[in-house]
């Protein structure tokens, strides 16, 4: 199992951008590059520069039927997830479905992250 787990971050445009556009920017949480794709955003603050659909299509609706992308507990402007994408693959995750893309239990952390020195959250 593989995937990307964006936890505790914020998302937002560099002040560059903002200025630069006045607030008109928007971008997307991610689009399925291939079959399988897994990206989820768990306990992040995103500002409004996240589109209300959230998440993007690639080619078609290549992928929509194979993702996995979730989204747990976010908050901020860009984080309601009402107007998200109705692809069968998109969740809004419950916490236990949201533990499953920890540090501990996606990339067994645990075990080996404290020898690194990395600074890193394990849990949600």
């Amino acid at each position: 199992n593989t995937g990307i787990s964006i936890h505790n971050c914020s998302i937002l445009a560099s002040p560059e951008l903002a200025s630069h556009t006045a607030g008109a920017t928007r971008t997307y949480l991610g689009r399925p590059w291939k079959p399988y794709s897994r990206t989820v955003y768990m306990e992040s603050h995103m500002e409004g520069v996240v589109d209300p659909a959230g998440w993007s299509e690639w080619v078609g609706d290549e992928g929509l039927e194979t993702l996995y992308y979730g989204e747990y507990a976010n908050t901020g402007p860009g984080s309601a997830t009402d107007d998200r994408v109705t692809w069968p693959g998109y969740h809004v995750m419950g916490y236990d479905d949201a533990v499953s893309f920890t540090v501990s239990q996606l990339i067994s952390g645990d075990d080996w992250l404290q020898s690194t020195s990395f600074p890193y959250d394990d849990w949600l």
